[in-house]
């Protein structure tokens, strides 16, 4: 174990930036994992909550950096470029011992490449999808990048062979996820009968998802209640605004009477209760696996956005679970595909075969086994050599 009483009258300390609310527990993990193995570390930089409760001095709030969308983003462009402007100056007055990047590689990396070239260590935590589109970005990260903390094993050849630093911690959902109950448990938490088909709807976590999702997701409720009228949906939305957009979808579809429960968040509960999962492409499809839930992928943008991402595409999947498994073992209806009766089929295919569930849930088991390592603790250990130097 590191300690100041390693290096008396010198406390360690280390940078990091979060950008969004994902990077927060991220970040609030690595820096528990941290003290654990430096009790008395110092941790400054850019983070929220969850960041600032696990004792970081917070300098700027991740709220600055979590903008989305190429509008909004242009239009807080000027502030963003000037925190990134006084942060990198003040790493380099008082420089840390490591900087880590969480994730948001549009900001972080070019933060990571000043404090680089000023000797300050670099680790990024979670690679960019460079193995799905825009490989062009490796050339910069070599330049940026001490070390690549990757959440999937396939990357660690991809950094290797670009001559990239690379270590894989693991995916930190599998160590959430292990505190959701399950099946049955999950069903008796949610009050749900227990002989009848619950299919959670999870059309996406952001208002320009739901614009194209929401009632989409709705027409296909309606095609599987014609075909299964005791089935319960559950349809888990992460904000008041989305909650909003798809209450007004439900009476534009005139879908009020459909027997479907809106949740407030408790998206991995309303999955581990489900039999199917009808999920936007996301992380989501990555939880619904981890849960060992059979499901359908589906994902409609603007088509000009569509075109643009698949000319930039290497792989033939959209979705984590296929990535991963480097097969379709989900279908996955995307775009023009993304249709009412299409989805409804589906995930009635689903719920009909026994034996394409089982070994589906069967995939996901081994899937979980293989991304389950103890992510912070890993991470932390990787991060631990430049705080003993």
């Amino acid at each position: 174990m590191a300690s100041s009483a390693e290096h008396p009258g010198r406390r360690r300390t280390i940078g990091i930036v979060a950008g969004e609310a994902s990077g927060d527990l991220l970040g609030s993990q690595l820096i528990f994992a941290l003290r654990e193995l430096v009790p008395d570390l110092r941790v400054v930089g850019i983070g929220g909550p969850r960041m600032e409760a696990a004792g970081m001095d917070v300098w700027f709030p991740l709220e600055k950096l979590a903008v989305r969308g190429y509008f909004e983003v242009l239009r807080h462009f000027l502030e963003i470029v000037g925190i990134r402007r006084k942060l990198r100056r003040r790493l380099i007055a008082e420089p840390p011992d490591v900087f880590v990047g969480i994730d948001a590689p549009d900001f972080n990396l070019d933060l990571e490449q000043g404090l680089k070239a000023h000797g300050i260590p670099t680790v990024h935590y979670v690679s960019p999808a460079i193995w799905m589109w825009r490989k062009e970005r490796l050339h910069k990260i070599k330049r940026a990048v001490s070390k690549m903390l990757t959440l999937f094993p396939f990357e660690v050849d991809i950094y290797r062979q670009a001559g990239v630093d690379v270590a894989f911690v693991g995916h930190p959902l599998t160590d959430l996820l292990d505190q959701v109950p399950r099946d049955a448990a999950a069903r008796e938490q949610l009050k749900l009968p227990p002989a009848v088909p619950v299919i959670a709807l999870l059309p996406g976590s952001r208002q320009s998802e739901l614009q194209y999702m929401a009632d989409l997701f709705i027409q296909t409720a309606k095609q599987i209640h014609i075909k299964l009228p005791q089935t319960q949906f559950l349809v888990p939305l992460a904000t008041r605004e989305t909650r909003a957009m798809f209450e007004t979808a439900l009476y534009r579809n005139e879908a009020e009477g459909l027997p479907l429960t809106i949740m407030f968040g408790h998206a991995q509960d309303a999955m581990a209760a489900a039999d199917a999962v009808l999920v936007a492409s996301g992380t989501a499809t990555l939880e619904a696996a981890l849960l060992c839930k059979p499901m359908v992928i589906a994902y409609k943008m603007p088509k000009a956005s569509y075109w643009l991402l698949k000319g930039k595409g290497y792989l033939p999947y959209y979705g984590l679970p296929n990535i991963l498994a480097r097969d379709f073992v989900v279908p996955e209806l995307i775009q023009d595909d993304a249709t009412a009766p299409n989805l409804a089929q589906a995930i009635l295919n689903l719920l009909g075969d026994v034996a394409v569930r089982e070994r589906t849930t069967r995939r996901f088991a081994e899937m979980s086994a293989s991304l389950s390592r103890g992510a912070a603790r890993q991470a932390a250990l990787a991060v631990l050599p430049w705080l003993q130097k």
